[in-house]
């Protein structure tokens, strides 16, 4: 879904624990966290600020979270999926 966003160019998905590895390759203009972090919390900070990128931490909405919307996708679309796997 967010890759579907006129202003987005790239979402990726890493394994390790934080996305420092990523970012030094990827080198995104703009690097957006949700809510739940404070600028001090986030030790890519400093890495995307090296080169010139910025880092956005963005409000969070009630009632408007990822797992809220991945539990609501897999509870109207769980019996067609599973059927999907199956077959």
């Amino acid at each position: 879904m967010l890759s579907a966003l006129e202003c987005v160019d790239y979402v990726t998905v890493f394994s390790e624990l934080n996305p420092k590895k990523v970012i030094k390759i990827l080198k995104p203009d703009v690097h957006v966290k949700d809510g739940d972090y404070q600028p001090d919390e986030l030790p890519e900070a400093e890495i995307v600020e090296s080169y010139g990128g910025k880092v956005i931490i963005v409000n969070e909405i009630k009632g408007k979270s990822i797992t809220e919307l991945i539990n609501l996708i897999l509870s109207r679309f769980a019996k067609e999926l599973k059927n999907k796997v199956i077959s």
